[in-house]
């Protein structure tokens, strides 16, 4: 657990400033990475689970990766933008799985000076288009993952810098959820992890805890906060996200690989997850066929 929370591996993807005429609606945003705003006048609304949370001047906020959100805005309003892929390289499990973080915290004088140095060393990753439906693709992930590879070692390295510095500001206020004393519980979340393109059921899953089905169910939900089958479909959603967007695969290759023999739940449970059916999702991302995450990424 120790290495695996050691050090998140993050990468730039979208850096900048953006002013909004009550121009600032959007439904229904599931990206692959996650997002850091802070407000710098006016206000808007991102709703998440029918929940309204506020964005205020004065205010920094995190939006983790994989959540659905809904952006209201009917007035002035501008912000600075950060979008981060976390890669996982060596680590099993993302931050935003040790850690439940706060949608909102107080900004510092630091805050706006570190962003504005970002902008100044990434000027290439500025948005053209604000809606996500123009920007959150393959293509463009792509393209912007591949910059790393490019630019300055230096500047590659400061960036690095100032985005764990921006994303450490949260760390004080956030909530551990991962942290368990229950081993069986570790190995079950590492077992999914390892396994999540093959069938997983619940009772393979307590016998791995040596509990019985019913038992094993009450202790990891008491412990994640969810039940054991909502967990194991929330990782494979995952999975089949990055699948569609990185791998270009097909939605019946993406059902396929997760084990899901049934198409049909499986896009039905994918737009429980998401907001969105698989083929939706992928038109979203529309592209030509690409690989995976260049091998150049590698050295950051």
């Amino acid at each position: 657990m120790e290495k695996e929370l050691a050090f998140p591996q993050f990468v730039p993807l979208h850096i900048g400033f953006w002013e909004h005429h009550a121009d600032w609606n959007f439904d229904n945003i599931n990206s692959p990475f996650f997002r850091i705003y802070l407000v710098m006048k006016g206000g808007a609304k991102v709703i998440t689970n029918h929940c309204e949370n506020a964005l205020t001047q004065g205010h920094l906020y995190i939006i983790p990766p994989f959540t659905t959100h809904t952006d209201r805005c009917d007035g002035d309003f501008s912000l600075y933008y950060i979008h981060i892929f976390e890669t996982m390289e060596d680590r099993r499990y993302s931050v935003f799985e040790h850690f439940s973080f706060p949608f909102e915290i107080d900004a510092v004088p630091l805050d706006k000076t570190l962003i504005e140095r970002l902008i100044q060393i990434n000027k290439n990753r500025k948005l053209l288009y604000s809606d996500p439906k123009k920007y959150d693709n393959q293509a463009t992930l792509l393209q912007m993952i591949t910059q790393n590879g490019m630019s300055d070692y230096s500047e590659f390295i400061e960036t690095r810098g100032i985005l764990l510095q921006l994303f450490s500001r949260f760390l004080p206020y956030s909530r551990v959820i991962s942290q368990t004393t229950d081993v069986g519980i570790m190995n079950v979340k590492k077992f999914v992890r390892e396994h999540v393109t093959e069938t997983i059921t619940v009772k393979s899953l307590a016998d791995l805890c040596c509990l019985s089905e019913d038992h094993f169910i009450r202790l990891f939900k008491k412990e994640m906060g969810i039940t054991p089958l909502e967990y194991i479909q929330q990782k494979k959603i995952e999975k089949a996200q990055t699948m569609l967007i990185f791998d270009n695969v097909s939605v019946k290759d993406a059902a396929y690989t997760l084990a899901y023999a049934n198409q049909s739940y499986f896009i039905r449970l994918f737009k429980k997850f998401t907001g969105s059916t698989p083929g939706e999702y992928k038109l979203k991302s529309g592209s030509p066929a690409m690989t995976n995450i260049p091998a150049n990424q590698k050295q950051s």
